[in-house]
């Protein structure tokens, strides 16, 4: 019987499959994953410090993780503006109330593997945040994936996401450029924190959190109540202890293990989990390479300019990034999943402009939605939360923007989304 199924990406709504079991593993490429995962891991053992290599296998698990469940950011948005359909964010308040519940001790005492301080990522609020969290939201629905679904998206095969990560970078590069415009010349609020700001301490700020994640949660319930939206449709997936290892997640599941391993991340590095720095850092990389000065960069001055310099497995974002790829390969080749698609010239130019939006929207907003939603709001800081809002808001204009690229929209009748 043919069913719908969810994609392995966000560029497509559910597809017709014969049947929801999966695909046969393709061992060869679990096992170049596997001897390539091995050969950074030793690399990195070798010329960097320690921590580098643990960030690899912290970077491995996001991927297997983000792969297994489809967890997607670009989607959940989407299903909600569309047709009111609230589980995936859902999904999203349940991994922010267990991320907020690991950092506020992590925070308040320091907590760290290797000695380092560790510091939540918390931002200002401007012109910069609106305008960048805006343009991030129409950008990932443009470009098929947001930052987490375009490495875990590449690192299936999505032949049109290498199109949108080139361009990620792209865009990265030239808000990187640009940055100390939106910051310095154009208004700006002091960073704020729910913590410190406020006099709440931790363990306030901690419960305010979980009554702002639970009340988004309840206003996602009143929707569906209302609207009666089409279900999300099922993952491909197998039985027993197997499912661990190539069938399908839940989402709950998911956002649990994406928690824990973010707040191992800050415990590891002194900083949550990040993405979009990393492609800054390419991209600045090459145009040095091709006689660029971007060392005069504002961007790349002060703690940066060292960054910069320094090789680019010595960045742990980097790292954390290689790791989030090869995950996604070795999950969608357990699966039977890996493949290169089809590239068309609509989905192309959606990729185009889409990477470039997400890229100089996120230098803009401080971050994607893992550095600035995710790690923003997990460390207690009020621009997480507006990157959210603007961000559903650049999801909403990108509602109408999509069908002129060939890529659907959900529909109220739809029997899944």
């Amino acid at each position: 019987m043919t069913v719908k199924v969810q994609p392995v990406d966000e560029v497509k709504e559910p597809v017709e499959k014969d049947k929801v079991k999966l695909n046969d593993p393709q061992p060869k490429l679990i096992a170049g994953g596997i001897a390539v995962s091995l050969v950074l891991f030793v690399y990195l053992l070798v010329t960097q410090a320690f921590s580098q290599s643990v960030l690899l296998l912290i970077g491995l698990g996001l991927g297997y993780t983000l792969f297994h469940a489809r967890f997607g950011f670009t989607s959940a948005f989407r299903k909600l503006m569309a047709v009111g359909n609230g589980q995936a964010l859902r999904s999203h308040m349940l991994m922010l109330a267990v991320a907020v519940t690991l950092f506020a001790p992590i925070l308040a005492f320091g907590w760290s593997f290797f000695g380092e301080g560790v510091s939540g990522y918390v931002s200002p609020v401007g012109v910069s945040l609106f305008v960048g969290a805006f343009m991030f939201g129409v950008g990932m629905q443009l470009g098929g994936g947001c930052a987490s679904g375009t490495l875990y998206a590449v690192g299936g095969g999505r032949s049109v996401m290498f199109i949108t990560l080139f361009f990620f970078i792209v865009g990265s590069t030239i808000g990187a450029y640009h940055l100390p415009f939106w910051t310095e010349e154009l208004p700006a609020f002091e960073p704020v924190s729910l913590a410190t700001s406020t006099g709440l301490g931790y363990g306030g700020a901690w419960i305010l959190s979980l009554a702002i994640f639970g009340l988004v949660a309840w206003i996602t319930i009143a929707i569906e109540k209302k609207k009666r939206p089409p279900k999300i449709a099922p993952v491909p997936t197998t039985k027993g202890w197997k499912r661990v290892l190539r069938g399908s997640w839940p989402l709950f599941a998911a956002a649990i293990v994406l928690a824990l391993l973010n707040a191992l991340t800050l415990m590891t590095r002194g900083a949550p989990w990040g993405v979009t720095s990393a492609f800054a850092l390419w991209g600045s990389k090459v145009a040095m390479f091709f006689g660029i000065d971007v060392s005069s960069w504002g961007y790349w001055q002060g703690a940066n300019a060292e960054v910069l310099q320094s090789s680019i497995f010595a960045d742990s974002t980097t790292v954390l990034n290689f790791g989030v790829i090869l995950g996604a390969f070795l999950a969608s080749a357990a699966g039977g999943l890996f493949r290169f698609t089809k590239i068309t010239i609509r989905n192309f130019m959606a990729s185009v402009i889409g990477g470039l939006l997400l890229g100089y929207g996120a230098r803009l907003a401080f971050g994607c939605n893992i550095g600035a939603y995710f790690g923003g709001i997990a460390s207690f800081s009020l621009h997480g939360y507006i990157w959210g809002i603007l961000a559903l808001a650049g999801t909403f204009v990108a509602l109408f923007l999509r069908p002129l690229f060939g890529l659907s929209v959900p529909k109220p009748k739809d029997s899944f989304c």
